[in-house]
């Protein structure tokens, strides 16, 4: 979730950088080429005044008319290839440090525990992937550059203005002072409502990102007008704040445009009566005018990159909000190694709460005890919301225990790297989630290598086992596209493609959630039976909401109030155990697949 920090725009800079520090020297030869571009701008009234006063008068040499003519336009080529060089520096550092800030924070998202991801909506991530750091890059590249041309600009044309003429010079500085003041003001309040406006933004993304993916809830309970106006309401909030940014924008504006303009009559009317006094010559008060029309510009300009650069500073904070995220998951300073893995899984007192559990509720799990032996499957089965999923989350370190610990091979799972660890554990949940890639990117997407196997033998063997041969059927076989989530496949499909998923990974343990409850009985039957011959040697601990997938476990554990209460064969604890049987007689009826080979068969059948 998005929080307020209250720092300083140096505060935010200093964070910044060590990304800008290797494009540094690029970036500076880019200012120094905007800073001469500026300076060049500026020697242009200059001409003007040395010609008015030699040439301009009766009887001057008309020589000095084209060589003043030749100069400007020396120094108009000279401003042109400036402003190019400066492009030219800057583009490719700030596009190169945004590639690899991007690349930077999806590593660092990558890495983050579970529980931070449960915090944040994915909104929010992704306007900090996307569009802040678009908005530092473009801030870099033209707002920081330009921020600092523009006040060396508006000092170096001041001070040549009163170089000119201290009275005049004056009345310019007498209209800068409210700007400043008024600047301060600007400044506090633009942050603020800038601030808003990303965070607002980040949270209508999450909206358009959780009506995508449900769409067809959202369709079936016909409750379109109902997220639609959900959704205008978060478009009008973020609108209302879109239009108090760009008030406060136009009034600073028109308090830097108004005030310059106001100097500049008065400088004009005052600028008349010293020539006329003879006090000042016509070329100086030409030169003045035309430097103060120079200077005219950045000035003006000023409004828009401070409200730019406040907006960079919110970019900045966001995106270091999510980078200053510790992982709570961590690899341990001396990892241990397990050399020849047998698969023994002990959870000894394991003790679990959430972070956002309520003070002086139980935990979720309150002193776990269980053993399964190496190559052994057990079935974990227990009421809805005891914590079975929570248990097996532990496993390949999702989350952590928070007493106790669980040991593989009589290793603490904390003493070994959690990419090892993952090598050797493989999950396949419940809840299914496949990615926009081909069938086969999907499911050799955790394999490690199989000595003697190719990925295609890998693959085949998987799919095979979790009867997920219907995929030989789609338009491009195991390289058609599944769309997004898979969304396009029935809910049977996806979970035997996620089983072939775990499958293929060749692990030692086998941690599944009810990977079969969208299966018919037919299509579970046999995918149990190639699960038993597959994985002989593979520990498996497995989520069981179905009588039929009980039967196919070695030992089964019941999980009663956080605790192992009992632990036996199926016929063992419908014999001894009233939770059991309880929870045995809870357990849902059989679902049918309608995307089952059987299923398609039986329903040709009776068309026919």
């Amino acid at each position: 979730m998005a929080q307020t920090i209250n720092n300083t725009l140096f505060d935010s800079l200093r964070k910044l950088a060590p990304h800008i520090k290797p494009v540094l020297p690029r970036l500076i030869l880019g200012l120094c080429s905007a800073l001469a571009a500026s300076v060049v701008a500026l020697l242009i009234p200059q001409v003007y005044r040395v010609l008015i006063n030699t040439a301009l008068h009766p009887g001057g040499a008309k020589t000095g008319v084209w060589l003043a003519a030749a100069v400007v336009l020396f120094l108009g080529l000279l401003e042109v290839s400036f402003v190019w060089l400066r492009r030219q520096f800057v583009i490719v550092p700030a596009t190169t440090v945004e590639t690899k800030m991007r690349t930077g924070f999806y590593r660092h998202l990558q890495s983050l525990a579970v529980e931070f991801h449960d915090r944040w909506g994915s909104g929010q991530l992704l306007s900090r992937a996307m569009s802040d750091l678009n908005f530092m890059r473009r801030w870099m590249a033209f707002g920081a550059i330009m921020l600092v041309v523009t006040t060396l600009t508006v000092t170096i044309g001041v001070s040549l203005m009163f170089s000119m003429s201290w009275q005049l010079g004056l009345i310019f500085l007498a209209a800068a002072a409210p700007i400043v003041v008024f600047g301060f003001k600007f400044r506090r309040n633009y942050g603020r409502v800038s601030r808003l406006s990303q965070d607002q933004a980040g949270d209508l993304a999450t909206t358009v990102e959780e009506s995508v993916h449900g769409i067809r809830v959202l369709k079936a309970f016909g409750r379109s007008r109902e997220a639609l106006d959900a959704f205008s309401v978060q478009a009008q909030e973020l609108q209302a704040t879109e239009i108090h940014k760009a008030k406060s924008l136009a009034v600073f504006s028109l308090v830097v445009t108004l005030l310059p303009e106001l100097a500049l009559g008065s400088g004009l009317v005052v600028g008349i009566l010293l020539v006329a006094n003879g006090q000042m010559d016509v070329g100086t008060l030409v030169a003045f005018f035309a430097t103060a029309a120079v200077v005219a510009g950045p000035v003006e300009a000023m409004g828009p990159l401070m409200a730019m650069t406040l907006a960079a500073k919110t970019a900045i904070d966001r995106h270091f909000e999510v980078m200053d995220a510790q992982d709570t998951i961590k690899d341990p300073d001396d990892p241990k190694e397990l050399a020849n893995v047998r698969g023994e899984l002990v959870f000894h007192k394991v003790h679990f709460r959430y972070p956002d559990s309520l003070a002086g509720t139980p935990d979720m799990l309150d002193g776990v005890d269980l053993t399964l032996r190496a190559g052994e499957t057990m079935a974990l089965v227990g009421v809805t919301g005891c914590g079975k999923s929570t248990l097996l989350q532990l496993v390949p370190r999702l989350f952590d225990v928070t007493g106790g610990s669980i040991t593989l091979d009589g290793v603490d799972l904390r003493e070994l790297a959690v990419h090892d660890l993952r090598t050797h554990v493989s999950v396949a949940f419940e809840d299914t989630t496949l990615f926009s890639n081909s069938v086969r990117e999907n499911v050799l997407l955790g394999a490690a290598s199989h000595p003697g196997k190719s990925d295609e033998e890998v693959l085949t063997q998987a799919l095979d086992v979790a009867q997920a041969e219907f995929v030989y059927a789609l338009p491009n076989g195991v390289d058609t596209l599944i769309g997004e989530e898979g969304l396009s496949l029935s809910g049977g499909q996806r979970q035997r493609l996620a089983l072939a998923r775990a499958i293929a990974a060749g692990p030692t343990v086998l941690v599944l959630d009810d990977p079969l409850s969208a299966l018919d009985v037919n299509t579970e039957e046999r995918v149990e039976a190639r699960l038993r011959s597959v994985l002989q040697s593979t520990t498996t601990l497995i989520v069981a909401h179905r009588p039929s997938t009980v039967a196919m476990a070695d030992r089964v554990a019941v999980l009663q109030e956080g605790r192992i209460t009992a632990v036996g064969t199926h016929t063992h604890l419908l014999a001894t155990h009233e939770h059991y049987r309880y929870v045995l007689a809870s357990l849902s009826e059989e679902p049918k697949d309608l995307d089952s080979d059987d299923d398609l068969d039986d329903a040709q059948e009776v068309i026919a």
